[in-house]
């Protein structure tokens, strides 16, 4: 754990069967777009250490592996727990920016969702990139309950918590080289995926060149 983070109340919103797979060890990624009510309508992040916490409302099987799909148990339209349980605590990693279907599709294995929610979020605001984040988590020691304020609710990633949560002693979900391994593995398939896009625009590129000039009289 970063020595300098002792307490923190910032907080990202994250899907409970996310947060519950982040806090297995069974994903270190996260997908993405951002809510309707991002600050300036784009995703951002705002702070690399923050809290993990948990919503039900807006969770959907029918768009996670079948694993994780059993995990969800629908909840009406607006409901919200009385307190929230606080778990665990992440620092964001990596930012990968993606708007290429094939390259998240050949992450699949490293995360809980299927191809049906790629497809959607990449769809929704389609001149925004998807993005990837990897968290490395830490388990503290003991969950916190926090009472559920109306302020928490609502389509955003981030919040900040009415009152700070202790740090200290929190635990890494994974050891540093078991998530220095994946970490390096997910990078590498972005970066060639990027790398072999980018070859193929420019050949078609350089073979547009020919009628470009026939058609300019150069």
């Amino acid at each position: 754990m970063p020595m300098e983070l002792t307490t923190t109340f910032h907080a990202l919103k994250e899907w409970a069967v996310a947060i519950n797979a982040l806090e297995s060890g069974n994903t270190i990624m996260l997908l993405r777009k951002g809510g309707i009510h991002e600050r300036n309508g784009h995703f951002q992040v705002g702070h690399k250490q923050i809290l993990l916490y948990p919503t039900y409302e807006h969770q959907q099987a029918f768009m996670l592996k079948a694993e994780y799909a059993n995990n969800v148990y629908p909840v009406t339209s607006g409901w919200h727990p009385e307190t929230v349980r606080i778990g665990s605590w992440a620092e964001i990693t990596d930012i990968l920016p993606c708007s290429d279907e094939s390259i998240v599709n050949t992450l699949l294995p490293f995360h809980i969702w299927n191809e049906h929610f790629i497809s959607d979020r990449l769809k929704w605001k389609a001149r925004q990139p998807l993005y990837i984040l990897l968290l490395r988590t830490y388990k503290l020691p003991q969950e916190q309950e926090i009472p559920y304020y109306a302020k928490y609710a609502g389509c955003k990633s981030w919040i900040d918590l009415d009152r700070e949560i202790q740090l200290q002693t929190a635990q890494p979900v994974l050891s540093n080289f078991a998530y220095s391994q994946l970490v390096e593995t997910i990078r590498e398939i972005v970066g060639d995926k990027l790398y072999v896009c980018s070859i193929l625009l420019i050949t078609q590129l350089v073979a547009q060149i020919p009628d470009f000039l026939k058609k300019s009289g150069i």
